[in-house]
């Protein structure tokens, strides 16, 4: 048991009795071990704006058994502006190096407001000191352990997999805009070109006996007409998209630019597009090698028909 002094300044003043000063451990233990680093001060309520604190000096403490590890150190708990009074916490830290009983010295603080001067006397509590007891006879050496790894649980990746499901999420999106920018883009471009040039060029797409094969040819027959119809749509101001094939030679009766011969001719191509696309039928390469051609005869002609009446 170890007994330690301290040579305090004594002032000539009031003495104030303001109960005990308190003593914690920074590092949270059942018991205080040699080492450990302890909080001890006092807690200062209702101290008006304005007032002067002078706190004793704890260096004489330091010595092999006990350390000052660091001086006071004040922070405020509470302030009211209204009352213009603060509460406050002012501490130093010690640590033991040495098991025992610690008679730590009393806190005495100065304080002077208004002229006015006392001293606030805070009792010190005793620290007690334990160690980890080793027997000697028993005691056996054993290698340093690895760091243990325990198995990652569902609640500690669930962060990373929420951010990668937003992450992942923010990446369709921005695919998805990209594509509909350059959609509308090529959109646009092509609603700069005449009819019959956008027509042209969708149809050129389909050359050759590539899409003759049966598992391709309602994707041929839909692809040309389709083609056409957006012509008819541009050229003639005929809903032909929305129509059905009756309906659209119908429209296109009583359009004078249109040969007999040519509309029959497309309506032909119509009407075999229809058997492909919705009767599963299969069209002979004869038939396939005559959609073209009948196709782009049509544009071509209705647009020279445009280009002789613009001129006359």
């Amino acid at each position: 048991m170890r007994l330690l002094f301290t040579i305090l300044l004594v002032l000539s003043m009031d003495v104030v009795p303001s109960g005990e000063a308190f003593l914690r451990q920074l590092q949270k233990r059942d018991s205080v071990l040699i080492a450990d680093q302890l909080e001890y001060g006092v807690e200062l309520q209702g101290v008006r704006e304005g007032t002067a604190l002078a706190f004793p000096d704890f260096s004489p403490i330091s010595g092999d058994t006990l350390q000052l590890v660091r001086g006071w150190q004040i922070d405020t708990l509470k302030l009211s502006r209204r009352q213009k009074t603060a509460d406050l916490k002012a501490s130093v830290v010690i640590a033991p190096f040495e098991a025992g009983t610690y008679h730590l010295p009393p806190v005495m603080v100065r304080r002077e407001f208004s002229g006015e001067a006392d001293t606030l006397v805070f009792d010190a509590p005793e620290l007690e000191v334990t160690t980890i007891a080793i027997d000697p006879e028993n005691y056996e050496i054993h290698d340093i352990k690895g760091q243990i790894r325990y198995p990652l649980t569902f609640r500690e990746l669930f962060p990373y997999l929420l951010a990668f499901r937003i992450l992942l999420l923010i990446a369709v999106v921005v695919v998805s805009l990209v594509r509909r920018s350059r959609r509308a883009g090529a959109q646009e471009a092509a609603r700069k070109d005449p009819p019959h040039i956008v027509a042209l060029r969708k149809l050129d797409t389909y050359k050759g006996d590539k899409y003759w094969a049966p598992a391709r040819q309602k994707a041929f027959y839909s692809g040309v007409t389709d083609a056409v119809k957006e012509y008819i749509d541009a050229r003639f101001g005929i809903d032909a998209p929305e129509m059905t094939t009756a309906e659209l030679f119908d429209s296109l009766k009583s359009s004078a630019e249109v040969d007999k011969g040519l509309r029959d001719s497309l309506n032909e191509l119509f009407v075999r597009a229809d058997f492909v696309k919705f009767a599963k039928y299969t069209a002979s390469d004869e038939e396939n090698a005559a959609v073209l051609p009948t196709a782009v005869r049509f544009v071509t002609s209705t647009y020279q028909a445009e280009l002789e009446d613009k001129q006359s």
